[in-house]
């Protein structure tokens, strides 16, 4: 029986650039999850009869968002709902079963690398029909219905098990369980050449992978002790957990320690990775060699062709605005184009579809390819195992290779978080307003040679992206940008980017906090960040 029930709008349902995020207690209200997917399918035409999939990381509160989901899928009009057994999906394995069975989109219940648990964070995001984000436009009707809705529809009926394989029926929708891990191996297995990678195994290199007790513990035990033959034990913190363990899932140098502290010891394994609550993004660690995420990207796209999916080449390389400069040079040499976009993977998907760009990333340590709409941090480590088993040297030669070869742009990002949002907006305000003046002055990091706030035109569709990001160029290639994220669900968090590029024929083994040290200064003298938010130093360094 499909109920109508009556509800009033709730005014913090906007979209960020990952979907909605908030507080699970936030979630917990009545009606309030309820609102937001009743506004996406308000939000939507066409899909009468269609295909829906949905899934999540597996944090707490997913599987009674789930069971919302279907009743309300049912009760608007779906035809078949796809569900990740016992309610798991990575998000680059939801983009992928929604591109292979035609789904005409998904709901991916995740608020990534935040916190899980009852007090922490969780939130849903809409996917299209291509796998990718929403575009703006989406998230923009979806926004507004939020604002004025005044009802939602409903099936009232029992829990569906979500836990058993196999197919249901909830008020004339089919509800079907599938494997979460098998389609998405299946796909990683055409794309490298895991025979290679075996056989390297096999002579004794050694990896560890941490899973963060995240949603990617099931694909990484199937793919790199089941399929690649890696020893028992190589994938840590395996299972998915509400919590996560209560730990942070991101895979980077502050949340990632107890791996690093392991690569960076004597008796460190050959090869080091991790990935983040829903398994878009990635960590890289050689032997005694940190890899940064703009650094990783350029790698890829300068090895690629090493992995049988991408033998035929490079179409182009696509990175956000605040991801170092290292891959545009590995685009040059190749020949190919190279596009600057705002953060955001959806801006992405259009280049994608298009057939404009191959493999794309952040550096907020995402990064993928046309496989899939999402960014993919298995695929990431995959592609780094395919080149070390192809090229046999270790992470620290590739590195110094890559570096003699392009230069080295020294690169760290500077988080502080949880400021109070007056006081970031403001501190973005005085920025703006000092852009005209700053080109020709000097500070601590040199001369400025241009200041602006990026913006972005898209090639496929011509839509313009304004208010992107603060750049402030100097006159010797170095940059400081800065930007506030969309990805927290406190306060505002302040990104400070900065970067020094190096010739190859230049000191490439500088401590980065050394090579960079004349540019924090000049990012404090700029933008007075500790004035704005009275913070002397920031939250995070990655």
């Amino acid at each position: 029986m499909i109920q109508t029930v009556a509800t009033k709008p709730f005014n913090d349902q906007k979209p960020g650039t990952s979907g909605l995020r908030k507080k699970v207690r936030g979630f917990q209200q009545p009606h309030y999850a309820a609102n937001f997917v009743q506004s996406v399918f308000d939000s939507l035409s066409g899909f009468e009869g269609q295909t829906l999939v949905v899934g999540g990381d597996g944090r707490y509160f997913n599987r009674d968002v789930i069971q919302v989901v279907l009743k309300m899928a049912a009760a608007n009009g779906f035809g078949r709902v796809l569900v990740g057994q016992g309610g798991i999906l990575s998000t680059p394995a939801a983009s992928h079963l929604i591109r292979s069975s035609g789904a005409f989109g998904g709901l991916v219940l995740s608020a990534s690398h935040n916190p899980g648990g009852p007090d922490e964070d969780f939130g849903i995001k809409y996917n299209v029909g291509n796998g990718g984000p929403a575009p703006e436009k989406v998230t923009d009707a979806i926004h507004a219905r939020t604002l004025s809705i005044d009802s939602y529809r409903i099936v009232d009926a029992g829990d569906i098990d979500i836990d058993t394989l196999g197919t249901r029926e909830l008020a004339g929708m089919t509800v079907e369980i599938v494997d979460p891990v098998a389609a998405y191996a299946d796909l990683m297995e055409q794309l490298f050449d895991f025979p290679a990678i075996r056989e390297m195994i096999a002579e004794g290199f050694t990896l560890s992978f941490d899973a963060m007790s995240a949603v990617t513990g099931p694909y990484a035990k199937e793919i790199f002790e089941r399929r690649l033959g890696a020893q028992s034990g190589t994938v840590r913190n395996g299972t998915p957990l509400p919590d996560f363990g209560h730990h942070h899932p991101d895979p980077n140098l502050v949340h990632a320690k107890e791996l690093y502290d392991r690569m960076m010891g004597d008796a460190a394994p050959d090869f080091g990775a991790a990935s983040d609550g829903d398994g878009d993004r990635n960590l890289i660690i050689g032997r005694n060699c940190y890899v940064t995420p703009s650094d990783s990207l350029a790698v890829l796209a300068a090895n690629a062709h090493l992995a049988p999916g991408y033998a035929k080449g490079l179409k182009g390389i696509a990175r956000s605005m605040p991801t170092s400069g290292a891959a545009d040079r590995v685009a040059e040499k190749l020949g190919i184009p190279l596009y600057e976009t705002p953060t955001g993977w959806k801006f992405f998907g259009n280049l994608l579809d298009a057939g404009m760009a191959t493999i794309c990333g952040e550096e907020s340590a995402g990064t993928g390819s046309d496989h899939v709409r999402e960014k993919d941090g298995i695929w990431a480590v995959l592609l780094w195992l395919n080149i070390l088993a192809s090229r046999r040297q270790s992470v620290a030669e590739i590195m110094q290779t890559h570096w003699a070869t392009y230069g080295r742009n020294y690169y760290a990002r500077h988080d502080y978080e949880a400021i109070a949002k007056d006081r970031a907006d403001a501190l973005m305000a005085a920025l703006r307003d000092k852009l005209t003046a700053l080109p020709g002055t000097a500070n601590s990091g040199g001369t400025v040679q241009s200041a602006d706030d990026f913006a972005y035109s898209d090639p496929t569709d011509q839509s313009v992206s304004r208010n992107q990001g603060i750049r402030i160029l100097f006159e010797d290639g170095s940059r400081v940008v800065f930007r506030l994220s969309g990805t927290g669900t406190e306060g505002a968090t302040l990104r400070v980017y900065i970067e020094r590029y190096v010739d190859r024929h230049g000191k490439l083994d500088m401590e980065t906090a050394d090579a960079l040290a004349p540019l924090v200064r000049a990012a404090q003298e700029i933008a007075d960040i500790t004035g704005f938010t009275g913070m002397e130093q920031p939250s995070v360094i990655t």
